[in-house]
């Protein structure tokens, strides 16, 4: 079974420049943890709820700053192509939840989180939940 059997197509995008609460809303909405960041067709970052606790409320940051200030400008991806079993244990071994889908020519086409996999796949989920449980370092 490959990523893209079971992977999210429908992605909300958010812009670098937007401010953190309308990406708040956007992710309530879309009842999302996450939202990938884009610009000028490139995804640039990922903006997650706890980024925006952590890295904006807690710092003391307004409601307005912009997302680019906040979001994770690492960003972890796996290809629509690759088997699941092999991103299952990846995502184990970041400790991540979910993953930004690429075509090969490194385009956006979808995510895949644990919660896809599960349903598509008992074992590799298994293996995906068991990194991913297990305390995380600092959130940087």
């Amino acid at each position: 079974m490959k990523v893209s059997d079971v992977m999210t197509r429908k992605v909300e995008l958010a812009d670098p420049g937007q401010s953190i609460s309308a990406v708040a809303k956007q992710m309530a909405d879309s009842n999302a943890g996450f939202i990938p960041v884009g610009e000028n067709d490139r995804l640039v970052g990922m903006i997650t709820d706890r980024d925006i606790a952590v890295r904006a409320v807690a710092a003391g940051k307004g409601p307005d700053t912009p997302v680019r200030e906040v979001m994770s400008q690492e960003v972890n991806f796996c290809y629509e192509d690759e088997p699941l079993g092999k991103v299952a244990k990846n995502m184990a071994e970041i400790k991540v939840r979910r993953l930004p889908v690429m075509d090969r020519g490194k385009r956006l086409v979808g995510v895949i989180t644990l919660g896809d996999i599960a349903q598509a796949d008992k074992r590799a989920a298994g293996v995906a939940i068991s990194g991913t449980t297990a305390p995380g370092g600092p959130h940087s």
